[in-house]
C-alpha cells in the first residue's frame, strides 16, 4: 500500500510515518495544501490521510481540488473537529471516510485498509440465481419476476459484499464504509439492515445468502 500523509504537526507527522512505515505501507509526506496537492498528482496513492487544519488552507479545499482534478483515491479526513456538521462537510467535499483526533493508531491501520481494498473492488454487475436477479448497475433487485425495494444503506452493503463475494469483510469495514461511523447506534443498524436483506433475498431458501462468522464478519455467497 502507498499512502500519502498530508498533516503540519512534525510529531504527528513522524508518529504516522514511523508506524505505517512499520507496517510496510510506503509514505510520503506533505505539510501544506500546495504540497498535498503537487504531490497527490505526481503520483498513484492509495489512500491520502488529510489533516484538515493546514498552515496555508483548509485541508478541505485541497479536498476539492483533487476531486475536481478528476483524482478518484480514497481520502481519510484527519480533525480535532467532530462534530455532525463537520464530518458532513468533509464528505461532501469527497472525502471518503473521517476520523477524530485523538485516534488509535489500530483503527487508523483498520480504515486504511478498508479504504484500499474499497477501491480495487468492483461490484459484479449483475448476479443470477434461482428466483433472484440482482442488476447493481441499475439497482433492480427481483424475486421471482418481482420487484424488491431497498434502500440506498441495503445496496450500498450489499454492493460491497458482493464485491467479495465468498470472502469475509469484516463489520468495521462496512460501518466505515457505509455510516462513516463506529458506534453503538451504528452497529445496532447494521444488524438490522443484515436481518433485512436476509429477508429480501428470500430467507433460508435463497439462492444469496449472507452469513455472520463470529468474531470475523460477514460474508455473501451463493449456495451451490
Amino acid at each position: 500500500m502507498k499512502v500519502l500523509v498530508v498533516e503540519d504537526s512534525p510529531p504527528t507527522r513522524d508518529l504516522l510515518t514511523r508506524s505505517l512505515r512499520g507496517a510496510g505501507i510506503d509514505v510520503v509526506c506533505a505539510a501544506r495544501v500546495n504540497t498535498g496537492l503537487e504531490k497527490a498528482t505526481e503520483a498513484d496513492f492509495d489512500v491520502i490521510v488529510l489533516d484538515l487544519m493546514l498552515p496555508d488552507g483548509d485541508g478541505l479545499d485541497l479536498c476539492r481540488e483533487v476531486r475536481a482534478l478528476g483524482i478518484n483515491t480514497p481520502i481519510l479526513c484527519l480533525t480535532a473537529r467532530g462534530e455532525v456538521a463537520d464530518r458532513v462537510a468533509g464528505l461532501d467535499s469527497g472525502a471518503d471516510d473521517y476520523l477524530k483526533k485523538p485516534f488509535a493508531l489500530a483503527e487508523l491501520h483498520a480504515r486504511l485498509r478498508a479504504l484500499a481494498r474499497r477501491r480495487g473492488a468492483a461490484s459484479p454487475g449483475i448476479l443470477e440465481g434461482g428466483s433472484i436477479r440482482i442488476d447493481f448497475g441499475a439497482r433492480r433487485l427481483s424475486r421471482g419476476g418481482d420487484p424488491v425495494p431497498l434502500t440506498d444503506r441495503e445496496w450500498r452493503i450489499l454492493e460491497l459484499l458482493s464485491s467479495r463475494q465468498n470472502l469475509v469483510v469484516e463489520r468495521a469495514e462496512i460501518l466505515a464504509a457505509v455510516w462513516h461511523d463506529d458506534s453503538p447506534s451504528a452497529a445496532e443498524s447494521l444488524d438490522v439492515i443484515l436481518s433485512r436483506l436476509r429477508r429480501k433475498l428470500g430467507g433460508a431458501e435463497a439462492a444469496f445468502v449472507i452469513r455472520t462468522i463470529r468474531g470475523a464478519g460477514v460474508v455473501f455467497e451463493r449456495k451451490p
